[in-house]
């Protein structure tokens, strides 16, 4: 094909195009000369133009170009060894499901800091021990900030559950907010447990308990909302009190803490019930229950009716079994706790990330 007609097909002008044709095989417009040749014309465009977040390198990669993953359990791993990496058995069911709730915490949080109040009208029930060990199975998987505020106004004891490195406060940090202007400055004002959970005590002085109000919270969150992705709040027993107020306010999702007696799950109950009633009822649906088993009584009771209950309420119910360090009130060392606790820490942290996700 000459460059006049080349240009006279591009221009649109004067142009013949009784002898194109389309190649089905690659999708080109071809022209085809007197001696039977075909000349390319142009691309024919069938799709819409993809972003470039299209160009993967699971999609691009050849397999031999993708990085391989070593089997972790020994009996896999010595195959893939023994055979040069020729064959790889990949595997086994219970490393892929940890992998798979891993990736369920770490998802991606785009936007604003997400808040995520801790909360039941029963004092004794958790909610402390509950807050701590969603906390650190975040931050020990998330690669972003985590943080949980007690927000307690009757002396709360969050910080307690962490090595305590700092002996500031929420108080601390509302009086000298003006001054905290970067990350560094705020980090001396938690204590960061070893699974790199910060935690922001409550006021400690009985004489300023009831001095963390609603502005007071708003002032520690707004500074929180610089540094942190997920911001855990450890709630006092007073649902009606003036900071519960902010804190529901800003929430994205919730937990709400009962114990396995009867009157813990009725006033767990009755707590979700509160917020349906005062306009939280999209809140209460996207809930999760963490059922803890270790109060007192729980052997007397049908748990499992208990957990049927919330389940028509909220979206996940997870029990959360005795430990004996948990029970004991004190410092929590993640790695030393028992599995099936560090499990259902982990099955509720991944829950919490799952309705944080938009």
């Amino acid at each position: 094909m000459s460059r006049k007609n080349d240009d006279e097909f591009s221009s649109g002008e004067n142009a013949d195009y009784s002898d194109l044709e389309l190649d089905p095989e690659t999708g080109q417009i071809v022209s085809v000369s007197a001696e039977g040749e075909q000349v390319t014309v142009a691309s024919a465009v069938f799709e819409e133009s993809e972003p470039a977040s299209m160009l993967t390198a699971d999609r691009l990669l050849r397999d031999e170009a993708r990085p391989r993953i070593i089997p972790e359990t020994f009996g896999r791993r010595l195959i893939y060894r023994l055979t040069f990496g020729k064959f790889n058995p990949g595997d086994n069911k219970k490393v892929l499901a940890r992998r798979a709730l891993d990736a369920r915490i770490m998802l991606d949080l785009e936007g604003e800091t997400r808040f995520v109040p801790v909360l039941t009208r029963k004092g004794g029930v958790g909610k402390t021990t509950i807050t701590t060990l969603i906390g650190m199975a975040m931050s020990l998987v998330r690669e972003d900030r985590v943080l949980a505020i007690d927000a307690n106004p009757d002396r709360g004891t969050l910080a307690e559950r962490v090595e305590l490195k700092s002996d500031r406060t929420v108080r601390d940090v509302v009086k000298r907010a003006g001054g905290i202007t970067s990350f560094t400055l705020f980090s001396d004002y938690v204590s960061r447990d070893k699974s790199r959970l910060d935690v922001l005590a409550s006021d400690t002085d009985p004489m300023l308990s009831e001095a963390f109000d609603e502005g007071d919270y708003n002032v520690v969150a707004d500074i929180a909302t610089r540094y942190y992705s997920i911001c855990l709040t450890d709630c006092g027993t007073g649902i009606v009190h003036s900071v519960m107020r902010a804190i529901l306010q800003r929430a994205d999702g919730l937990v709400i803490v009962s114990g396995g007696s009867v009157d813990e799950a009725k006033l767990a109950s009755e707590t979700l019930t509160w917020l349906e009633s005062n306009g939280y009822g999209d809140l209460v649906k996207n809930s999760v229950v963490a059922l803890n088993t270790a109060t007192y009584g729980t052997q007397l009771v049908k748990l499992d009716e208990i957990e049927n209950h919330f389940k028509t309420r909220v979206r996940a119910v997870v029990r959360v079994p005795y430990d004996p360090m948990l029970a004991a009130g004190a410092v929590i060392q993640f790695d030393k706790l028992h599995p099936a606790t560090r499990q259902a820490a982990r099955d509720l942290a991944a829950l919490v990330v799952d309705g944080l996700v938009d």
